[in-house]
């Protein structure tokens, strides 16, 4: 018979094997989906078709919002896998990855191994950080990026002098920033370490001597950011092509200072965040008033390790609630530290009868809430029609969608039986590896042709026929992303009148096999109404498809000057 520790062991490799095989569900299953999706893999497209990677383009303007650091490493993966189905959701894959491997070495390090566990089960059953290990957004590479850097630091700052942790940290948090901005923020670990330093005066605990090698973090964060900001210098010396000085001025200041002082979108309260964590940490936002106190103890105890992973939480999230702009991803970095500054408090919590049913409450209300709506779009409901209406998806779905949610729900009602309130700890586990495996096996590959566009461009490709020209007026990133062609567009960002004024020419040249795909409000005055052809609707937008015929040429209307600012993504 093996022993106890044997056990543990085979336990611990069939945990770590159910993480990353509900972490891998589906992938390769299912196409890119807005919002961010799509305009990221189009960018990564252009650039292993022409082969000029410097800049990333979506159609044919330059692609200003963000740094092309994130669009590289999918068009690398392109590189190595092939499809794009599967290559786009690579680099989000392998970061969380990381993610919870450096968390789980950091709380090895900063405490022991069964607390190394119980962090990376903590972070795993998170519910953000499953959605952003599989969606291919540039916040889950941010924060691998931040947590390596955060490693470094913390291995320097508490374990012992390690330049070489110092070199790879400030490395990560350079080439963090020119993948996101915000990647620099694990160098703000530094302000609660000074303090705490500042509050063990006095007292020899090994650990002094460590600020001048700090400096080191400087020519590495440096390096880190010459990944793309030398080849961006070198570009910007050697051409003056104005466009190209403009996408410099966009990206280095519009989409960072500017975006963070004085946001023009998803501008949100200051207690924003409170309610992302309350939903999206679920279920560890459940612990927090128990974890509350308990850390406010240890850090009157002027633990070190509580100082540095609380403090920098705190500053992170000062720092986002400051900015009018808010997105619940901008605080994501802080949840795998969180995590590790948890999982040395989780087995005493967990022993406290008022913790587990909280658990176990929250699996039942999952359990409940999958089989009442699983069983709505089996039973073809009214509500569940009106559902798939709205979304213009065919009824075909209610029984595909309904028996895996019914089958999701009936699982997870056997184990909340089974475990109940003893076993609460293991019961969340398992929830998010049923949740994750629904996600990818499931939900996602069942709704992606509506969801990613393919089934509207394939609804198009058929309707004008092979030997048809396409163009798009007013389109989104999935139109030209999904469309089955070669496609003719007239800019993302520019008014729709401007779009117009080169769209309608380009229909009356050849109007007997030109068509135009134009969102439904984006219509020019100048097209005969009655013969465009209602497509469809997709991501929550209707589209009309214009013939070459149906344009007045020698029309002058114009599009209302409030709707030309719409294109704006």
């Amino acid at each position: 018979m093996p022993d106890a520790s044997l056990l543990r062991h085979r336990w611990r490799i069939l945990l770590c094997a159910g993480i990353v095989l509900a972490l891998l569900a589906g992938i390769g299953m299912r196409q890119p989906s807005p919002p961010d999706e799509p305009r990221f893999v189009l960018a990564a497209r252009a650039m292993v078709d022409s082969g000029h990677w410097l800049l990333p383009h979506r159609g044919s303007e330059l692609y200003a919002e963000k740094p092309p650091v994130f669009m590289w490493m999918q068009a690398a993966s392109h590189a190595v896998f092939g499809g794009w189905n599967l290559a786009f959701l690579v680099p989000s894959l392998l970061a969380a990855l990381l993610t919870l491997w450096l968390t789980w070495d950091l709380a090895r390090r900063l405490w022991n191994r069964r607390v190394a566990g119980w962090a990376v089960l903590a972070l795993f059953s998170c519910l953000q950080f499953g959605l952003m290990a599989k969606r291919a957004q540039i916040d889950m590479v941010l924060v691998g990026m931040t947590t390596l850097a955060m490693w470094g630091l913390m291995r320097h700052l508490l374990e012992a002098p390690n330049r070489r942790a110092l070199w790879i940290a400030g490395a990560a948090a350079g080439l963090g920033t020119v993948t996101k901005g915000v990647g620099f923020l694990p160098l703000l670990v530094l302000l609660p370490w000074a303090l705490w330093r500042w509050r063990m005066r006095g007292v020899d605990d090994g650990r002094r001597g460590r600020g001048p090698a700090l400096w080191w973090l400087l020519p590495a964060f440096l390096l880190g950011t010459a990944v793309w900001l030398a080849p961006l210098g070198i570009a910007l010396l050697l051409d003056p092509d104005p466009t190209l000085q403009a996408y410099a001025r966009e990206l280095l200041f519009k989409q960072t200072g500017t975006r963070y002082a004085n946001a023009w979108h998803h501008v949100q309260p200051a207690w924003y965040y409170l309610q992302v964590m309350a939903t999206l940490w679920l279920p560890g936002s459940l612990l927090l008033p128990a974890l509350l106190p308990a850390w406010w103890r240890r850090l009157k105890r002027l633990d070190g390790r509580y100082w540095l992973l609380l403090g920098w939480a705190v500053l992170v999230l000062l720092f986002f609630s400051a900015s009018p702009g808010k997105r619940e991803v901008y605080i994501f970095p802080m949840l795998p530290l969180l995590c590790a500054a948890a999982a040395p408090l989780l087995p005493g919590l967990l022993r406290r009868a008022g913790a587990r049913w909280l658990l176990l409450a929250y699996v039942v209300v999952l359990a409940v809430a999958a089989l009442v709506i699983g069983g709505q779009l089996l039973a073809g409901s009214a509500w569940a029609h009106a559902q798939l209406a709205r979304r213009e998806m065919p009824d075909s779905l209610l029984p595909l969608l309904g028996g895996w949610l019914l089958g999701f729900g009936v699982l997870l009602g056997g184990l909340a039986l089974w475990l109940r309130q003893r076993r609460a700890g293991l019961l969340v586990v398992l929830t998010a590896l049923l949740l994750w495996n629904l996600y990818g096996w499931g939900l996602m590959p069942a709704l992606d042709p509506y969801s990613s566009a393919s089934a509207l461009m394939q609804r198009v490709g058929q309707r004008i026929g092979p030997d048809a020209e396409l163009g798009l007026v007013a389109w989104r990133e999935q139109n030209l992303l999904q469309a089955d062609r070669k496609v003719a567009e007239f800019g993302f960002k520019r008014p729709w009148d401007q779009q117009w004024q080169d769209a309608g020419p380009w229909l009356a040249q050849a109007p007997g096999r030109r068509w135009l795909l134009v969102l439904d409000e984006a219509v020019s005055p100048c097209v005969d109404r009655t013969r465009t052809i209602a497509i469809g609707s997709s991501n929550r937008n209707r589209w009309v498809l214009v013939p070459g015929a149906a344009y007045r040429s020698d029309c002058q209307s114009h599009l209302p000057s409030d709707a030309a600012d719409d294109g704006q993504d």
